[in-house]
């Protein structure tokens, strides 16, 4: 190994074998009912049945979360085929250099939903502390909770998915009973959860505001659509199997069963809160419409939700690209903490209440790094990966200067087309930057900088879990002088005096 790469190999970003692949299918569905629990969810149905009808919102709900979960699904491949994390699969379409671009803008957004969701949960945490023994301070309950959080994830993804696995069904059952406590307090005011509207609009604007929901609920997971390789690494897999459906089953099963039903839950419990009690924030609405034991148990879901979505959907992700952006001397147990302290910088409790305008904004810039993941990884590599030398500074992903500035380019391109028609942001960002990269990568830097596997396409050499290898990186750098030959993973190689 050469010393110049040491940068790129961090021991948190190798490749994870097929031996070391935790989450099961049941387990990842687990995750993603945790992780669908979240603020966003809940001011999605509030905001929705201010125009439109709940069922409306339900509709738009159901179409939104299918369309990401598919998204979610394909790039999830990236991980279960070869085993690597976003930041590192992010030097192919952007360059060693180029990567930290892109990824350190998701590391800042899932470090910005850290301390939102970190916040709510405190809210939470303090109005049982509060019934409990009349304490009140929401400040150093989101200090303790803040850290809880961090160290969980810090002990590494199997105690994130044991969390999970624990947390899932109590979230299940308290969201029935708060569904139940709910809806009894909007009865009471008179308001049917499925016919009342705030201020109804019809035509063209009803359309605009379904079409927001669908955006709105994109916009959200549009984060984990970009970098759920950095979990689904960890998903058990088979070996040997050349269906694309069979190997990601289990990615499947959560990303297009799981969180579509669970994010619908929750859209509906913010709307019943909304037309209870005028306001989504389930932790305001519980305290309007329960009390006592009740009401501490209910928020203990609250808690409990934040607390698996923050470790699965935003602290891992967000302490990977910080691991990698720093290198081997930035573990991925320090870039845990980083997030935790940025996620607490931008004051969470500051961009409450803009929530829907942050995920349009979200969908817009994110939705395009999508669309260039698919160019390149589905319509440019055919899935097929050289992975080595996503390691090597001086390699084929090395570009000029580090960066592939077709990338770059389609990523402004997008973003800026996104965010003209916010909208539908994310429908835009994700054909504009997929169109972009995929015509100036083909027909211009691709013709500069030839990648391995495009010109040479063969299974045996750049596929992984498929043809059963693990890309075992210390292995494939070990380089033996053997007289006038270096010894390689694939082979003696000619090497100059």
């Amino acid at each position: 190994m050469d010393k110049k790469d040491r940068h790129l190999m961090s021991p948190d970003l190798m490749p994870i074998p097929h031996r070391e692949r935790k989450i099961s299918t049941l387990g990842f569905s687990f995750m993603w009912v945790g992780m669908a629990v979240v603020l966003a969810a809940f001011a999605i149905g509030g905001a929705g049945v201010q125009s439109i009808s709940l069922m409306s919102v339900v509709l738009g709900t159901l179409v939104g979360t299918i369309l990401i979960g598919l998204a979610i699904t394909m790039t999830a491949d990236i991980g279960i085929e070869h085993g690597i994390s976003f930041p590192v699969y992010m030097r192919a379409p952007f360059g060693t250099l180029g990567t930290h671009f892109p990824s350190v803008v998701r590391g800042v957004a899932a470090s910005m939903w850290f301390g939102i969701n970190t916040y709510f949960g405190s809210t939470a945490m303090n109005g049982i502390l509060n019934i409990l023994f009349g304490f009140d301070s929401w400040i150093t309950c989101y200090i303790i909770f803040a850290l809880f959080q961090l160290l969980n994830t810090a002990m590494g993804i199997k105690a994130v998915e044991k969390f999970a696995d624990l947390a899932a069904p109590v979230i299940i059952l308290i969201g029935i009973w708060m569904y139940y406590t709910l809806s009894n307090t909007a009865s009471e005011a008179g308001r049917d959860i499925w016919s009342w509207v705030e201020s109804p609009v019809t035509g063209g604007a009803a359309f605009t505001a379904f079409v927001v929901v669908v955006v709105g609920n994109m916009g959200y997971w549009a984060t984990l659509a970009a970098d759920v390789s950095s979990i689904s690494r960890f998903i058990k897999a088979p070996q040997f199997e050349r269906s694309w459906f069979k190997r990601n089953k289990g990615a499947m099963v959560g990303s297009l069963i799981a969180l579509p039903l669970t994010q619908t839950f929750i859209v509906v419990l913010g709307a019943v809160s909304y037309i209870a009690v005028s306001n989504y924030d389930p932790v305001v609405a519980l305290q309007e419409s329960a009390g006592g034991l009740v009401l501490g148990i209910l928020l203990l879901m609250i808690v409990l939700a934040q607390w698996s979505t923050n470790v699965s959907a935003n602290i891992v992700p967000a302490a990977t690209i910080f691991s990698n952006v720093g290198g081997p001397k930035l573990p991925f147990w320090a870039g845990v903490f980083i997030a935790g302290l940025v996620g607490t910088v931008i004051q969470p409790w500051s961009v409450f209440n803009f929530l829907i305008p942050v995920l349009l904004i979200a969908a817009a810039i994110l939705s395009v790094i999508v669309g260039i993941i698919f160019a390149d990884y589905y319509l440019l590599r055919k899935r097929r990966m050289n992975v080595y030398d996503l390691y090597k500074k001086e390699g084929q992903f090395s570009y000029r200067g580090g960066v592939n500035w077709a990338g770059i380019l389609s990523w402004v391109i997008g973003s800026v087309a996104a965010y003209t028609f916010s909208n539908y942001s994310f429908f835009v960002g994700f054909a504009v930057g997929a169109l972009s990269y995929f015509v100036l990568a083909k027909y211009w830097y691709f013709k500069k900088y030839v990648q391995a596997e495009i010109e040479n396409p063969s299974d045996e050499e750049y596929l992984g879990i498929t043809v059963g290898r693990d890309w075992d990186i210390g292995e494939g750098f070990v380089e033996e002088r053997l007289g006038q030959k270096t010894v390689t993973e694939s082979g003696p190689a000619k090497i100059d005096a």
